[in-house]
């Protein structure tokens, strides 16, 4: 039964039985499907008023546990049109114009800064919190205008000017910016998510065709591919950003399709917990539109879809109907399960419904009253997630949010002032605190537990994860001949198929025997039987970190038992200790704690420049990258730029996991995207930064995952030549909570590493000649059998390791130059040591190596 939801022919409605069982599911609060949800959206007269009344039950039941009975909410906020310029072409749309007729009216392009302080400071007078922030989407992509505006005033994009703009208003006025600037990227999220407690975007609807079809509403509207905007959906979710989302009813959609776009909301709120709102909103026809004679939607459409969608998102969704939006008919959408009001304006009007005047407070206040519910005024950001604090709020948003809320409730306060506040840095970002011995006690007392408090809230839902991981983990069918695969391997690894590659990362037995003894011929023509190390130090300076990775066991929040931050001297004495003893390289890498500064890695490489200037500086991984520039609200290419000038040598190329985001958006939570990864390294070997390459396996990952992530690791290395090798890195288990969670297997298997290693070697070649594995997640034994696989390096000494044992290697902290020498003797091969970029070590740093045998006195003995 497929119906449309604006002007259903008679008859080809529900049947009475089919009503009859999705309203008793309802009352009985038993989970709707999307063909009950789509029967129930149909009810009118006396069904609708069963739906209603038993999804007001469930609203009810939901403020019952938050705290709030009873209480309806708003927000008391001014509307900022920011530019009105847009590259979509909505056909319902009268907020977007054109640069002609803004320019005949006498305003800019955008809002200057002080048009929209001037509105947000008069709001604040009135008491208003909150600053809606609305523009159209990427205006500069269509409107050289638009492109002209922003260069003349020294933003690159119009994310960069709405960062400044949110920044003054907090500073200027204390209202607090909830930012709606359309389709954001992954890297959009994380610059503005230091500058605004709360964005949003509607979803709109999930019916592709209404985009996709001549004469459809959303038609020519790149932004508005329902895919595009699922994916900021997950994006703002991964991002732990508070999202308001929603529905626009009536603009062609089949109820099919309304309760579709239903349940992906569902979806994404279950799987993240970062939808704070949802907002149902009718549609209503406006003249000099191309849909100006399409009917508007009916109120018992919305009253319909209201108390279905309370079904279906259920007790603890915050539901919203713009009141400006009906006439007056405030009850019956209490009655349906809103509550909240959403952003009413004693200032401003609304800009996108110029025609429809907000109601005054103090009618929605009776109106409430009336239907048994007290108003409550609340902040942009909804009072679960300002009790939520970290890592929903940025700390440098915090002083902003605490001046304006309730700290019992997380409401707005009623005689909270209004006042700019500073926004800046938290203060002693590199106070040393915690476990700061964890390098060294972690082989020897071990963590404090095998998971950390938040385990089941921290890394989104585990059963939704575990339907998402689902697919990605069935096996491929391999029909592809392995002999003919290893002849052309032994002939010419270059000219490996896909399907022959793939074939070949399943062998096992003699075939593998064989992969091997190619793979190992192919190293020993390309870098000969020397096998390479380093001299080096690595150096996690905090492991407090929020960004829900599911693989990682190092990550502990602030107040964990084994947290830690080293001070700047403290990583300076490291790196002079190293020194010392003859390393090389140190490799600097910590987890994304939101009290450090977007300046802090260049503080960290200065300060290891300055103690000891000859140290190679090895540091920040891809994701460390991003995180740096968007907060220092600099470009990639700017801040790696800034950062080689701070003493940044070379990068890790950890972060990479497995570049794919099928995979990743399992492995992760919040991580950055594989094209972000690409874009850092193909960026910092364009400056001359060169970096490591790697890949993590063994979780939910299958060979096609690996040959995927082959093929765009020689394809980058084609064109920009930067990698200096590539690291095999075998996926440690024990203490990951995405293993813990029953989802990941447990690590690869000996099989695997083989595979894995020789197929590196095949799939790289002749582009990366330098192949590396990992003893510290193998150990001896299993580094000797890579040597024989395909690899000719073994890594560094370390000195010291926390990541791996952290998550459950029992393989040490370090090595000694002695046992490394060993391994590749135990292999069949000498030993020589290099430099980052596998250049000859100066006899100096030899000699130095030598004496002290590349590990620090004080660390104790690890046995095997």
């Amino acid at each position: 039964m497929t119906t449309s939801a604006t002007g259903a022919t008679p008859g080809s409605g529900p049947t009475a039985n089919s009503m009859r069982r999705a309203l008793k599911r309802a009352r009985d609060g038993v989970a709707l499907d999307v063909t009950e949800a789509a029967v129930l959206l149909q009810a009118r007269g006396t069904d609708l008023d069963d739906l209603t009344a038993s999804a007001a039950r469930v609203r009810d039941a939901g403020l019952d546990a938050a705290g709030r009975p009873g209480v309806i909410t708003y927000s008391k906020s001014v509307f900022i049109p920011l530019t009105r310029l847009c590259r979509d072409k909505c056909h319902y749309c009268t907020f977007v114009t054109v640069p002609g007729i803004l320019r005949r009216a006498g305003h800019g392009m955008f809002m200057s800064p002080d048009e929209v302080l001037d509105i947000a400071r008069r709001g604040a007078e009135l008491g208003c919190k909150e600053a809606l922030i609305t523009l159209g989407d990427k205006p500069e992509d269509r409107w050289p205008e638009a492109r002209e505006w922003l260069d003349a005033h020294g933003y690159d994009d119009t994310i960069a000017y709405v960062r400044a703009i949110s920044i003054r208003i907090l500073e200027e006025t204390g209202l607090l910016p909830h930012l709606n600037p359309g389709v954001m990227s992954w890297t959009d999220f994380q610059r503005l998510k230091p500058v605004a407690p709360s964005m949003g975007m509607m979803l709109e609807t999930t019916a592709t065709r209404l985009w996709s079809e001549p004469g459809g509403p959303h038609h020519g509207s790149p932004d508005k591919e329902p895919a595009v905007r699922l994916r900021v959906l997950e994006d703002a979710g991964r991002s732990s950003v508070p999202f308001t989302s929603g529905l626009l009813i009536g603009i062609g959609e089949t109820y099919e399709e309304r309760a579709d776009s239903l349940f992906a909301l569902r979806r994404i709120s279950r799987a993240h917990h970062g939808i704070q709102e949802l907002i149902i909103q009718n549609f209503r026809a406006k003249p000099d539109t191309a849909m100006r004679g399409m009917p508007d939607a009916e109120l018992d459409e919305l009253i319909a879809t209201v108390a279905v969608a309370r079904h279906i998102m259920g007790p603890a969704a915050c539901l919203q109907a713009p009141p400006n939006l009906v006439d007056s008919e405030y009850g019956r959408l209490i009655g349906a399960g809103i509550d909240d009001w959403g952003g009413v304006s004693p200032l401003t009007i609304d800009h996108v419904n110029p025609e429809r005047p907000w109601p005054q407070i103090e009618l929605l206040r009776e109106q409430s009253s009336e239907a048994g519910f007290e108003l409550r005024e609340r902040l942009c950001v909804y009072p679960e997630f300002v009790q939520r604090g970290e890592p929903w709020l940025d700390p440098r948003l915090l002083p902003h949010v605490r001046a304006l809320a309730d700290p019992e409730t997380g409401l707005a306060l009623p005689d909270a002032v209004v006042e700019g506040h500073p926004w800046q840095e938290p203060e002693e970002a590199f106070t040393s605190s915690g476990r700061t011995d964890l390098h060294h006690t972690i082989d020897t007392e071990g963590r404090t537990g095998d998971r950390r408090d938040d385990f089941d809230a921290v890394y989104g839902d585990w059963e939704a994860l575990r339907e998402a991981a689902a697919p990605g983990m069935v096996p491929s069918r391999i029909d592809t001949d392995v002999r003919s695969a290893l002849a052309t391997a032994a002939d010419d690894p270059t000219k490996l198929t896909d399907d022959e590659a793939l074939a070949l990362l399943h062998a096992d037995g003699p075939a593998l025997d064989a992969l091997c003894r190619i793979a190992d011929d192919v190293r020993r023509a390309a870098v000969g039987d020397d096998v390479t190390y380093i001299v080096t130090r690595n150096i996690n300076f905090t492991n407090v970190c929020y960004t829900g990775c599911r693989f990682c066991a190092f990550a502990q929040r602030r107040t964990d038992a084994d947290a830690y931050t080293l001070s700047l001297d403290q990583v300076a004495d490291r790196a002079a200790q190293a020194w010392d003893v003859g390393a090389v390289e140190v490799c600097m890498q910590g987890g994304i704690h939101p009290d450090l500064p977007g300046t802090a890695y260049f503080d960290i490489a200065k300060a290891v420049k300055e103690r000891v200037p000859g140290m190679h500086v090895h540091a920040f991984s891809p994701m460390e990258v991003v995180n740096g520039a968007t907060r220092t609200g600099l470009s990639i290419r700017e801040w790696l730029t800034a950062a080689k000038e701070a003493g940044l040598d070379t990068i890790p190329g950890t972060a990479a996991e497995i570049l794919d985001d099928e995979v990743r958006w399992v492995l992760t939570k919040g991580k950055l995207p594989a094209a972000t990864w690409i874009e850092v390294v193909t960026t910092a070997h364009e400056l001359g930064i060169r970096s490591s390459s790697t890949m993590m396996y063994g979780h939910v990952d299958q060979p096609r995952h690996w040959l995927g992530h082959f093929r765009t690791l020689s394809r980058i290395q084609q064109q920009t030549g930067g990698f200096t090798e590539f690291v095999t890195l075998p996926f440690i288990h024990t203490n990951a909570p995405v293993y813990l969670a029953g989802i990941a297997r447990p690590g690869p298997t000996t099989r695997d590493n083989r595979a894995v290693m020789a197929m590196a070697r095949l799939l790289l070649h002749p582009h990366i000649p330098n192949i590396q594995t990992s003893w510290v997640k193998l150990g001896t034994e299993g580094a000797a059998e890579m040597l024989r696989s395909g690899a000719n390096d073994l890594g560094g000494t370390l000195m010291e390791e926390t990541i791996s044992r952290m998550a459950g290697s029992s393989y040490g902290s370090y090595k000694s130059v002695k046992d490394l020498i060993a391994v590749a003797e135990a292999a069949g091969r000498p030993a020589r040591p290099r430099t980052t970029t596998y250049g000859e070590v100066p006899e100096e740093r030899q000699r130095t190596a030598a004496a002290s045998d590349g590990h620090l006195p004080e660390l104790l003995p690890v046995l095997e």
